[in-house]
């Protein structure tokens, strides 16, 4: 980030409760690009796309915690995202502007591609070291290629919770190839995108066991999601009745996050998990799902999204319209 820009100077992502799209890594290491000279656009969002159908959903964001706490497994994001983010002390509004750019990248058509541009020149130079002494630069290619990827564990962790009815093999290889789309529009280089879910899943085991660390910005996540802060001007009789309902959905927030988080992550960090705790969530989660399907649209999809699907409908109907007017 030059010193002209105006942009907040902050990573932006995926996170529940916090910032999570950061890129970083070794200085020095080769940053993320575009991709070679002349490559095609990235293909955008539309209908018919899984991520067009449940990425907007207000719930969906339930599974984005864990996905979140795996980026700051990462050496490189955790020390970043502790050093730059201010998940700690603005908590919703980090929230809000997560979720505002993760959800242009689906819905936002052409912006989408502007939003991928402006987040590599909001981490340009969000540089840091860590208390090892590491140097960590936040367009490094593996940790920025990692957060959008762990975008595949977040869909099924979703469908497998949430939804009525698990995706079949099919969904889940369309899920698949659109998280890479994703990737190319925040312009992962493509040497960094396993081309099958057998190179995924492989891939994704040896971060968690190689690659990821026990690291303190997790837990301090964990601990902010844990308590569920009042939002910033809430009025003051709802603030007095938010120490209840903020303890309860800080509770579900963490059961969910932690439930969300393969085995091996959940190990790593020596977070518990029990059968009790399983059921708990798969419990949770169905009346969720249920609640959440039989919501009206508006009420069910965030704002972006909302008015994105609302729109494409619009424009099938003209395009309809169009082709049926008399010649």
């Amino acid at each position: 980030m030059t010193a002209q820009t105006t942009e907040p100077c902050e990573p932006i992502g995926t996170g529940l409760i916090g910032a999570g799209l950061i890129g970083a890594g070794l200085i020095g290491a080769q940053p993320a690009g575009a991709g070679p000279p002349g490559a095609a656009e990235p293909e955008l969002f539309g209908p018919g796309d899984l991520f067009w159908s449940l990425n907007g959903h207000y719930l969906y964001a339930a599974t984005l915690g864990s996905a979140f706490i795996l980026q700051v497994m990462h050496p490189a994001i955790g020390a970043v995202v502790d050093r730059w983010s201010v998940y700690r002390t603005d908590p919703w509004g980090r929230a809000a502007r997560s979720f505002a750019s993760t959800q242009t990248w689906v819905y936002g058509g052409p912006t989408a591609l502007e939003e991928g541009q402006r987040l590599r020149r909001l981490h340009k130079t969000l540089n840091t070291v860590d208390d090892q002494g590491r140097g960590h630069h936040a367009l490094a290619a593996e940790p920025w290629a990692w957060v959008p990827l762990t975008a595949f564990h977040a869909l099924l962790s979703y469908a497998r919770y949430f939804l009525p009815r698990p995706l079949t093999a099919a969904q889940e290889e369309q899920g698949y190839r659109e998280t890479l789309r994703i990737c190319r529009i925040l312009q992962v280089p493509e040497r960094m995108l396993p081309p099958t879910q057998d190179a995924y899943w492989a891939y994704f085991d040896d971060m968690i066991d190689n690659h990821l660390e026990n690291h303190r910005t997790a837990h301090n996540v964990l601990a902010t999601a844990a308590k569920s802060p009042p939002p910033a001007g809430l009025p003051a009789p709802l603030r007095r009745l938010w120490g209840p309902a903020g303890r309860a959905g800080g509770e579900l927030n963490r059961l969910v996050t932690v439930g969300t988080l393969p085995p091996a992550a959940r190990d790593k960090l020596g977070l518990t998990w029990t059968r009790t705790d399983e059921l708990e969530l798969r419990a949770a989660g169905a009346v969720a799902g249920r609640l959440n399907a039989a919501l009206p649209e508006r009420l069910r999809y965030m704002p972006i999204a909302y008015h994105a699907r609302r729109a494409a409908r619009a424009n099938h109907n003209l395009a309809r319209a169009l082709t049926a007017r008399p010649m």
